[in-house]
């Protein structure tokens, strides 16, 4: 006798999956159609099963649509990408930033902006005036665009609205090496137990330690996060000059406004975009971003 029951997947380890169904857990293997049809399973997938009584093994049978797929990791259906920098060690690199909102904007996920390591603000060295300009920057870039939380992870201020604005989502971090991801995972989800890689001084980046994806469930209000072994490319993947602009929000709400319907932003006359910079609608670190991205997809098309 055989029940068929639909869930998500969890984890995947050495062939087995890992499918979370209501309160259970149940170990699956995939049936060799998938094999067949070239199609690999990923934590992230909604899935149906089969449990047969007296049998070990269960059976994952369909895959549902994904909502969107991201290859390193490979995970799928997340609905909030939260973009993680640390205010210092190491120094945030915002063009990375904009290349993270971009790859979520173009797989249709809300973004959150992280600023981690606020600790490293307090006091008045150097180093923590740096880390209090870098802040002060981000703030001001994405101000009005995506929401910005300010996280210490020592006195835990900013996890509650962290917590707030991922409620209820499935999620996944990203962001560079060392900027603090898995100690805000242990935080929010201290079950998880993600291994945190050490800051390296010669190098001041991190090194990521965890070793495959798993998503752990946060609260009752149905908030999932990946924990994976991190994205590990920040290039622009499968996108064209064509289509970048609307993956920046603010230039969206403005691009229909420009003189000529082909109108890339650059230097063309009669372009809104422009208006808006120098207007201060639209922060011009977001622009030259945007300039920059352009360049590196003109670049690519060369070769």
């Amino acid at each position: 006798m055989s029940r068929l029951l639909e869930g998500l997947i969890i984890k995947g380890i050495a062939g087995f999956y890992y499918v979370k169904s209501g309160d259970g857990i149940y170990r699956c293997k995939a049936r060799g159609i998938f094999k067949q049809q070239g199609i690999k399973l990923a934590v992230g997938d909604r899935v149906s099963f089969e449990i047969i009584e007296g049998n070990d093994d269960n059976w994952i049978t369909e895959l549902h649509s994904r909502k969107n797929r991201f290859i390193r990791p490979f995970i799928t259906n997340v609905e909030c990408f939260v973009v993680v920098v640390a205010a210092a060690r190491p120094t945030p690199v915002l063009g990375i930033v904009d290349k993270l909102t971009v790859m979520a904007e173009k797989n249709e996920t809300e973004v959150v902006i992280c600023v981690n390591k606020a600790d490293l603000a307090e006091g008045d060295s150097g180093r923590n005036h740096k880390a209090q300009r870098a802040i002060s920057d981000i703030e001001g870039k994405y101000a009005g665009v995506y929401p910005v939380v300010i996280l210490n992870s020592e006195t835990m201020d900013g996890y509650d609205r962290l917590k707030e604005l991922i409620k209820g989502r499935i999620v996944a971090f990203a962001g560079p090496s060392g900027v603090g991801k898995s100690t805000i995972t242990n935080n929010l989800i201290p079950h998880a137990e993600a291994e945190i890689g050490q800051i390296s001084a010669k190098t001041d980046r991190g090194k990521h330690t965890t070793r495959h994806s798993e998503l752990f469930t946060v609260d009752d209000e149905g908030t999932m996060i990946f924990d994976t072994p991190g994205f590990t490319s920040f290039e622009l993947q499968d996108i064209d000059e064509d289509e970048l602009q609307h993956y920046y929000p603010e230039i969206m709400k403005k691009m229909g406004d420009c003189k000529y319907g082909d109108c890339r932003h650059l230097s063309e006359p009669g372009c809104a975009i422009a208006r808006a910079v120098e207007e201060g609608y639209i922060h011009p670190l977001r622009y030259h971003s945007y300039v920059e991205q352009i360049k590196e997809i003109r670049s690519k098309r060369q070769y």
